[in-house]
């Protein structure tokens, strides 16, 4: 069945890759970015005419998460809202004392309120159907902390929390909520990582940068080797399935590409969650019904 799916972050990565797959499996897709008349105009041109040259449904829309008015102007031209796959995000690496408070708010604005601003702006629709998916688009990083990438775990953890309980505040409404974990899928993902401004203190963290240099190192050599995916296309076909699933039947959480050994940490975690959730008796708002 045709779905009015919108998605965040479309200029470039899984966003792009998402909107072309859906689009062409009959969904209709609203393909948001920031500067569809700037930087993105390209991509959003060639979104524009890949629907009209193959005849499938996208419409690109100007959205900035971090702006409510932006946020609200974009929803407000749409006509409904079915899944929302919040993916659009960002990261920040360095030590946590090389960053300003105000780039650490940048950081959670985007990845963590930037996620709620777009589901707030949806959920109206969602509740008044009684049905609806929120597909939180989250990292292996929202599982387990490394040195260098503090700032960013912060967004993702805080991203795990609060999607966790959104799930079980929209289940009993119809809606669900599931999160998709994606490990690297690039060695850019390392090189576009914004750092922080005081670049002063970076001589005593001199152990996070060997610590840093030699992640990656080892992330880029399982890449070339083949052991690890880097095609984005994994992560967009659990998109694709979880769209399709029935309701009550999506899983919490999707592991998607190199998980660090993560998934064991997944399946060991659910059982504990599951019995916290029957001991307070809501057992039955853990993925939406009916």
């Amino acid at each position: 069945m045709a779905k009015r799916i919108l998605i965040t972050g479309c200029s470039s990565g899984f966003g792009l890759d998402a909107t072309k797959t859906l689009a062409r499996k009959g969904h209709h897709v609203y393909a948001t970015m920031r500067a569809v008349d700037g930087r993105n105009a390209r991509t959003a041109e060639e979104l524009s005419a890949l629907a009209e040259s193959e005849g499938v449904s996208i419409t690109v829309h100007d959205m900035d998460v971090t702006s409510d008015a932006s946020v609200e102007g974009a929803v407000s031209q749409m006509d409904g809202v079915d899944v929302l796959i919040n993916n659009a995000g960002y990261g920040y690496g360095g030590p946590v004392e090389s960053f300003e408070g105000d780039e650490i708010l940048a950081q959670l604005d985007l990845n963590i309120v930037g996620t709620a601003r777009v589901a707030n702006a949806v959920l109206p629709g969602m509740r008044a159907a009684g049905d609806g998916l929120i597909i939180q688009v989250s990292s292996t990083a929202g599982r387990a902390a490394f040195p260098g990438f503090g700032v960013y775990h912060a967004s993702k953890w805080g991203l795990e929390g609060m999607s966790e309980a959104m799930r079980y505040e929209l289940a009993p409404l119809g809606i669900d909520v599931v999160i998709v974990e994606p490990g690297p899928f690039e060695t850019n993902f390392f090189d576009n990582m914004k750092q922080g401004s005081r670049q002063d203190v970076m001589a005593s963290y001199g152990h996070v940068g060997e610590f840093f240099a030699g992640f990656q190192t080892t992330v880029g050599e399982l890449f070339e080797s083949g052991e690890a995916p880097t095609d984005s296309r994994v992560v967009v076909d659990i998109f694709d399935r979880l769209v399709d699933m029935p309701k009550g039947e999506r899983p919490i959480r999707t592991i998607a590409g190199l998980d660090f050994g993560f998934q064991a940490l997944n399946d060991a975690t659910d059982p504990i969650r599951k019995a916290a959730l029957e001991s307070m008796g809501i057992a039955d708002w853990d993925g939406a019904r009916g």
